[in-house]
């Protein structure tokens, strides 16, 4: 009995003297409001201010044959991708379904969507927005004949591109029947700067020499890419090629202005490669 009773003792000893530990204190979040929606109606976020930019851009229905304009449309570029292509969409989506142009790879490598773009023959897809100017021009490829809109008549690019012949033509079968010919790597870098070229006529619209003869000179990408068949090795037929072109119109219409090698946005210089081709006329 004594010895209960003494440790009962030391046991309430040890309780008055040892300090009395808090438990952990816990972080409670405090919400002043009672919803999130209550409190946006007292507190509205501050929302980020537009960059609004103005896009001028060419107007014209057959439908209706009225005068071409410029029609503005202005849109947040904050809400739009960094291409001229973005901006179209974008107007075309959710402005004006009615906006008409052509596009197709968004890549660079279609063409489908060459235009001029403040003054300057280029790409939508490859043209980036210019941030530092409140307005951006866009009207149809130069000296063309315009469809709707955006859109031209490509029948006369694509008409003197196929009076090149733009494929392989042999005299002799292959080295090995039914196999491939074989080209040297020497050769083959000969096509660098030509085989590159995706047809979209930036370069042949923006030449002087080409708005003034169009039905008689080929135009700069005719003329490069007929040097890119000239100068392969695989070809027989480069004494024909030359004598085909050879006339005052269809090459020598060309004066050096090279707007050609400064509009393609592949940058391929097509001035060099007629270059070439008057040379190869001179010494054949």
């Amino acid at each position: 009995m004594a010895t209960s009773l003494i440790r009962r003792a030391m046991n309430m000893a040890s309780r008055v003297s040892s300090p009395t530990v808090a438990p952990a204190s816990r972080m409670v979040v405090v919400r002043p409001y009672a919803s999130e929606t209550e409190a946006q109606k007292v507190e509205p976020k501050a929302a980020a201010s537009p960059n609004m930019k103005t896009f001028q851009i060419y107007r014209w229905n057959p439908d209706n044959p009225t005068k071409p304009q410029l029609q503005d449309y202005r849109i947040d570029l904050k809400e739009c991708g960094p291409m001229v292509l973005d901006a179209l969409i974008k107007i075309k989506n959710e402005i004006d379904p009615s906006l008409t142009f052509r596009r197709s790879c968004r890549e660079g490598i279609c063409g489908s969507c060459a235009m001029n773009i403040n003054g300057c023959n280029g790409l939508a897809c490859l043209t980036k927005i210019e941030s530092g100017s409140s307005e951006t021009t866009i009207t149809p490829l130069p000296h063309t004949f315009v469809i709707k809109d955006l859109v031209v008549d490509m029948t006369n690019f694509y008409n003197q591109y196929k009076s090149i012949e733009p494929w392989l033509k042999r005299k002799n079968p292959p080295p090995t029947a039914g196999k491939e010919i074989p080209q040297s790597k020497k050769d083959r870098a000969k096509l660098d700067g030509m085989y590159e070229c995706i047809l979209c006529a930036c370069c042949s619209t923006s030449c002087p020499s080409y708005w003034w003869n169009p039905e008689s000179y080929l135009g700069p990408a005719a003329l490069l890419h007929a040097n890119r068949w000239i100068s392969d090795s695989r070809d027989e037929y480069t004494k024909e090629r030359l004598e085909a072109i050879n006339d005052e119109f269809k090459l020598y219409r060309c004066h050096t202005i090279l707007n050609c090698a400064r509009a393609c946005p592949k940058g391929l210089n097509p001035g060099k490669q007629i270059a070439h081709i008057k040379h190869l006329e001179l010494t054949a």
